[in-house]
């Protein structure tokens, strides 16, 4: 792995990344530029994949899992322990190259690529043994987890390096082998890990492929990659659904959420700020599962919001991820900066009241955004109904318990939600009526490769972690035997 070069104010473009096709550095004569999004400047330059790449590409993978697919579980985990302490050798070049290409503080990269190494060595420990459904003098009926085959993985911007592992991590220990394709705002790390896993695994196991869309397109309608798994916003996930349905391919896709918070009347609202600060902005609010509609009881409405602002502007700092005191970094990409834009100026048209923050200053360095509180906005507004991701999120009050739990549900996405309360029967008793993947009663964003974690209604399909996890890279295939024939 190659050291980042001046990971902070003038930075060198620096071009020694490379893809890793069946074992091999591959490099390509056209590049596409990495923006460090605290300065807006591009510091990287990564290969461009072509077609004939990525065919190259899937015939390598193929040839792999013939081998791959028949190792041993307990090969296939060493294999994947030693992946683990490889990244773990280059934890720091990583979570700096992390904080250049994503915008993250130390803390958000050494969370995830620390989180990332452990996630590795729990899926390392899973199995999915045979379960015999008859066993008598007469037949034995077993059913098997046998590999999908070939898994194109497309990870997103936000968690580029955890949500990679999420998907290398089951592929390979099920037998599977992988072809995986960064975000274009955040290839670096990604290409990283493909080159990295060259030294655990053997040659055309693990792949990496940098490009834009069209790379994603082609792999989503390859004839010959058994499965896509996917990480991204529902609009995307609409379309590679439709892709790989052309070929009938196993899909797994993690998608968009419009996750809501609930807040009981009987909270102590200063103790429960920083827990609901946490819940909406971690990662500056670009994560499909962060708070985006605080439901405040209208008893405490006043004093919840208040205490947020005291917390906002007394404890958070918006700024380089690179400076050691800084809280939340920039958002990650042009393209996101404006759509967060045009949910400021969508409040602002509205006549919305602002708690907090409420103005982008659009000369800064990088694509910075405040810190925002949209105060009781209507139910039927934009910053309400929609996901902006980005660091905006309304406060909404509510008064009768089955009234509130119909708004939260009032969404086509479901994969979070969160309730918080004294009353320990009643945040169970809501919680339970909440139509999410995940539902967080007096916490939030615990996680875990023992837990499944996957959306309901438009946040997904299938699901990641835990045995049910692993499945998603498996097929069912059931074996029969009269013993009495013959």
């Amino acid at each position: 792995i190659t050291e980042p070069k001046n990971i902070g104010a003038k930075m060198k473009i620096n071009t020694d990344f490379v893809m890793s096709i069946n074992g091999e550095a591959v490099t390509t004569e056209q590049t596409q530029p990495v923006f460090n999004p605290a300065t807006r400047s591009v510091f990287a330059q990564v290969p461009d994949a072509s077609k004939e790449q990525l065919d190259q590409t899937v015939d390598a993978a193929h040839r792999a899992l013939k081998i791959w697919s028949a190792t041993p579980a307990d090969d296939r985990q060493a294999a994947l322990e030693a992946y683990a302490d490889l990244i773990e050798s280059h934890a720091e070049e990583l979570m700096s190259l992390l904080t250049a290409e994503q915008g993250k503080p130390r803390a958000g990269s050494e969370w995830e690529v620390l989180g990332s190494v452990a996630w590795l060595r729990a899926v390392a420990s899973q199995r999915l043994p045979d379960e015999v459904v008859e066993d008598t003098e007469e037949r034995r009926v077993v059913t098997r987890y046998t590999p999908v085959g070939v898994v194109g993985a497309i990870v997103p911007w936000n968690f580029p390096i955890l949500l990679a592992i999420w998907k290398i991590a089951p592929a390979v220990m099920s037998g599977c082998t992988m072809i995986l394709k960064p975000s274009p705002y955040t290839p670096l790390c990604d290409l990283k890990l493909a080159e990295l896993a060259q030294q655990a695994f053997p040659p055309g196991v693990v792949n990496g492929l940098s490009g834009g869309d069209d790379l994603g397109i082609w792999m989503t309608t390859h004839p010959r990659i058994n499965k896509i798994a996917f990480t991204g916003s529902t609009e995307t996930g609409r379309h590679v659904m439709r892709s790989a349905s052309e070929t009938i391919k196993r899909v797994t896709l993690e998608l968009g959420g419009n996750d809501p918070a609930i807040v009981l009347p009987d909270v102590d609202a200063k103790a429960l700020a920083p827990e609901i600060f946490w819940a909406a902005f971690q990662n500056n609010a670009q994560f499909c599962n962060s708070t985006k509609r605080l439901y405040i009881h209208e008893d405490v409405y006043d004093e919840v919001r208040d205490a947020l602002v005291e917390f906002i502007e007394q404890n958070v700092k918006v700024g380089n991820g690179a400076e050691v005191d800084t809280d939340l970094g920039p958002i990650q990409n042009s393209m996101q900066y404006g759509k967060v834009q045009d949910y400021f100026k969508d409040c602002q048209d509205n006549g919305h009241a602002f708690a907090v923050g409420g103005e982008i200053d659009d000369s800064a360095a990088g694509w910075f955004v405040p810190v925002t509180l949209v105060d009781n906005p209507p139910e039927d507004s934009r910053i309400v109904q929609e996901e902006p991701f980005g660091p905006i999120l309304p406060l909404l009050k509510w008064s009768d318990e089955a009234d509130v739990v119909a708004r939260a549900n009032d969404t086509i996405y479901g994969l979070g939600a969160s309730v918080w309360g004294a009353d320990q029967e009643a945040i169970e008793r809501i919680g339970r009526q909440l139509e999410a993947g995940t539902v967080w009663l007096n916490e939030v964003h615990q996680y875990s490769p023992f837990q499944a974690f996957g959306g309901h209604k438009q946040s997904g399909l299938g699901c990641e972690n835990s045995l049910h996890g692993l499945m998603e890279y498996t097929n069912w295939q059931t074996i029969t035997m009269n013993k009495n024939a013959g």
